[in-house]
Order: C-alpha cells, then structure tokens, then sequence
C-alpha cells in the first residue's frame, strides 16, 4: 500500500507542476480541473491509508477535512474564473476550509486524548484565540485590508490553528510514542504558513507574482500530503 501512496505522491506532484504553470499565466477552468485533480490525489492517499489502517476513530474525520479542502480548491480558484461571484465562492472558501479544520481538531482528539486531563483542551483553544486576534491586530503593521471579511478572517484563523495546536498537544500527551500526530502537527503548520502568505495575495498589494502563488501551493499541497500520509502511521 505505501509504494500505491508514493505513486498517487508522485503523480500529484506532476499535476500541481502542471497547474502552478497554468496559474502562473491566467485564469481558467483548465486551472481548477488540475488544481481539482491533485486535491483528488491526496485525498486517494488518504482512502487508501484508511483501508489499510482500519477501524480508527481519526479515519473519517481527517477523510471529511479532506473532502471539504477539495471542495475549497475548487471554489476559491472559481472566484477568479467568475469573478462576479467572488463574495459567494470566498465565503463558501472560508466555510468549508474552517470546518476542515474542525474536523481535525475533533478526530485527533477521539484518537490520541484518551484520559488525559480535560482541561488540557483548553491549551490550543487559547493558543488559537491569541494567533486570530494577533492576526488581527497586526494586519495593519502587515499592509493587509481585511475589509468587509474582517471578522470572517478572525473566525477562521482561530479554526486554522486549532488544527496545529491539538495535534502538538495529541504528541505531548501520547509521548511523542505516534508519528501520526507528529505529521500532523507538521501538516498543520504548514497550513498556517500557507494561509499568511496567501492572505498577501488576497488581502496585500503587490503580492500576487508567481513566486508567491508557487509558495502558497507548495506548502498548502505539502499539509494536505502530510495529513493524508500521516493515516499510514496509526
């Protein structure tokens, strides 16, 4: 099963090659068919890795996260092909990507948590709610306008790092003993670096050159290998 992985690696490296260049020169459906098309890639890992992993609480809700983070590459890159429905498909970006990172936060908690003390939940709630609030205040600092998705930005910014904040908190309590959760806390973060480079795109001046849409994929397309590889691991 890990050489059918490698290979669906291999292949959705091939493919985000093949969208980078097509983002790089416009916008076009054709874009969101190979942007489509690697998203179904690492999810395939993660089915796969289900399969062979059987009978974990965690499979289902990091498949879900998963789902809903192909449906948010497919909206937010049709925001762009139709661009007089942005507000819809941005919102409905932001929807779907913060429920996916709920899903993760809830499935490794049911994994790995186990008898812990409860309060400890409480660690990467708070740690979330600085980070949304620090993005927040120094969004100015940063030249970003939030405009009128200022308070949906804070919103989904905590959600984001609740996803790397359980998953450090998941390592601490199991003693570092599963390398699943320790790729996630790396997906996780690498989601988090996605995100504040692609708020330059969207919400900055002057930064939307290739070479800031290559890193934005490169670590976004990165989390979601990580996470769906992590399930090889329970």
């Amino acid at each position: 099963m890990i050489w059918a992985c490698l290979g669906l690696l291999v292949f959705g490296i091939v493919m985000l090659g093949f969208y980078l260049l097509e983002k790089c020169r416009r916008y076009s459906l054709k874009g969101v068919f190979l942007k489509t098309v690697v998203s179904l890639s690492f999810l395939a890992i993660a089915m796969a890795a289900s399969y062979e992993k059987a009978g974990h609480v965690l499979h289902p809700f990091v498949l879900g996260g998963l789902i809903l983070g192909l449906l948010g590459d497919i909206w937010l890159d049709l925001k762009y092909v139709h661009p007089e429905s942005d507000r819809l498909y941005t919102y409905a970006g932001f929807a779907v990507f913060g429920v996916g990172h709920l899903l993760f936060a809830n499935g490794m908690l049911l994994e790995f948590f186990g008898n812990a003390n409860g309060w400890l939940i409480l660690l990467p709630v708070a740690a979330a709610v600085v980070f949304a609030l620090g993005n927040l205040v120094l969004s100015k600092p940063m030249k970003l306008d939030f405009g009128s998705l200022k308070w949906v930005v804070t919103v989904y910014a905590f959600l984001l790092a609740l996803t790397p904040g359980t998953a450090l908190l998941c390592c601490f309590v199991t003693n570092w003993a599963s390398i699943t959760p320790i790729m996630l806390f790396a997906g996780g973060l690498s989601f988090v670096i996605s995100d504040v480079v692609l708020s330059g795109t969207y919400f900055g001046q002057g930064k939307e050159r290739p070479a800031d849409f290559i890193l934005n994929y490169l670590f976004y397309y990165g989390a979601q290998f990580t996470i769906a590889f992590s399930l090889l691991f329970l």
